[in-house]
């Protein structure tokens, strides 16, 4: 086979189907695009969990003198459904010292417990007026008013319902709260975020197919007298094929070069430099540039296999050789 004549007849190929050729390297950069989005965006996530549960901790809030009085004397809730959403009891009064130093024995003997911190009232007051002493509400809170609490760093923050079960609905204790919680929603937002865009990726990538079968339908009935030429002199069906699986396979791996090129200028432009996210919200533990060159690989191969194997399916049914 002579590599000369299958260059010659993509070349032809290409530039006699120009508006339809354009036509299949957008539509496979932009599902390649969303591709290699989704990838980053599955990955940041996990990123983002992995530092954020990291920093979750389980925070015990002991009763307090005010917490005691609106309680009232009511029963303490024995339900396990009680227990297990944290109902505030206080019935039985303040939170004694025998009791707290029962509590941190307890954390301190577990094995999924990492570290265990205590918070007095004096200090929960200064570290709340330190976030909200701006605002109207503040002045009228006073430090007798705060909770002492045990701030609980987890091993394994996935088990924070160990220590909800354990220590919510006893005595001297008002809530276990799991900040963990808090920052769920966030990333089942962001995971709806990440299938919607797999889903548009889906439409595009079907799009494309569709506009490279049609574009290979096209071209191999504008070029039938050729094709049928080379099959009456002895050509392989193997030769014939081959121009237009290369025009489908050099306008996918166009359409991949200028997805990766969206995909970096995205990581520059959003990212590190123009808008920096990176700079202006640092809470969030952004992806660097091994992430984004790691996924490139990716799209250049899809990006070179999908149109081929669309081209090698529709020629056994445009081109009968």
């Amino acid at each position: 086979m002579r590599a000369q004549f299958v260059m010659s007849e993509i070349g032809v190929g290409l530039r006699r189907n120009l508006t339809m050729t354009f036509a299949v390297i957008i539509s496979v950069a932009l599902s390649l695009a969303l591709f290699g989005g989704s990838l980053l965006m599955r990955e940041q996530v996990s990123r983002m969990k992995g530092y954020w549960y990291d920093k979750a901790n389980v925070s015990i809030y002991l009763c307090n003198k005010q917490d005691a009085e609106e309680a009232g004397g009511a029963n303490k809730p024995d339900s396990a459904e009680a227990r297990a959403a944290g109902v505030a009891t206080c019935s039985k009064g303040a939170v004694t010292a025998e009791q707290k130093q029962q509590i941190e024995s307890e954390l301190k003997q577990m094995d999924l417990v990492k570290s265990v911190a205590y918070e007095s009232a004096d200090e929960a007051f200064k570290h709340y007026q330190e976030q909200y002493g701006h605002t109207a509400l503040a002045s009228s809170i006073t430090p007798d008013q705060m909770q002492e609490s045990f701030r609980v760093k987890l091993k394994n923050p996935e088990k924070y319902k160990v220590i909800t079960t354990a220590f919510a609905g006893r005595d001297g204790i008002h809530t276990v709260d799991d900040q963990r919680k808090e920052i769920d929603d966030l990333f089942r937002i962001l995971n709806y975020l990440n299938y919607a865009a797999l889903g548009i990726m889906m439409v595009m990538l079907i799009v494309a197919l569709l506009l490279i079968v049609n574009t290979v339908r096209v071209s191999a009935f504008s070029r039938r007298r050729e094709t049928g030429i080379m099959r009456l002199v002895g050509a392989s069906s193997f030769y014939i094929q081959v121009p237009f699986i290369m025009e489908a396979a050099v306008a996918g791996l166009i359409g991949a070069v200028f997805a990766c090129l969206m995909l970096a200028s995205g990581q520059y432009f959003v990212i590190d430099h123009g808008v920096g996210l990176r700079d202006k919200i640092q809470l969030i533990d952004f992806m660097g540039w091994g992430s984004v060159l790691g996924k490139l690989p990716y799209v250049l191969f899809i990006g070179l296999l999908m149109p081929s194997m669309a081209a090698f399916i529709a020629l056994r049914k445009y081109l009968k050789v």
